[in-house]
């Protein structure tokens, strides 16, 4: 076992690296998954003080918040992209994995 750890697998650092190159590739994805979990938290918080709401329209607002700030995140991400590529003419940085 070349693992530095018992419990850390090989599929587990593969999967480690994969997603911080994904982090790399579009930091956007981040913050809408952080954007999601923050809309959730709220939206638990504020499920006490609903006050006559029924249970199932507070949780289709939430859903809907939940999926706009992710959306909108992507969206940002998608415009920021554009903007580089075709606005300040950057060309876009290739990701080099160590092993090539």
């Amino acid at each position: 076992m070349s693992s530095n750890s018992l419990f850390e697998t090989e599929e587990d650092v593969a999967q480690a690296n994969k997603l911080s190159r994904k982090v790399k590739e579009s930091p956007f994805m981040l913050v809408g998954i952080a954007g999601f979990v923050a809309a959730g938290l709220v939206g638990a918080y504020k499920y006490r003080n609903r006050g006559t709401m029924s249970t199932s329209v507070f949780l289709m607002q939430l859903r809907v918040a939940a999926q706009g700030t992710v959306v909108g995140c992507l969206t940002a991400g998608l415009a920021y992209t554009m903007a580089k590529e075709y606005l300040i003419h950057e060309e876009p940085q290739s990701i080099t994995r160590p092993d090539e």
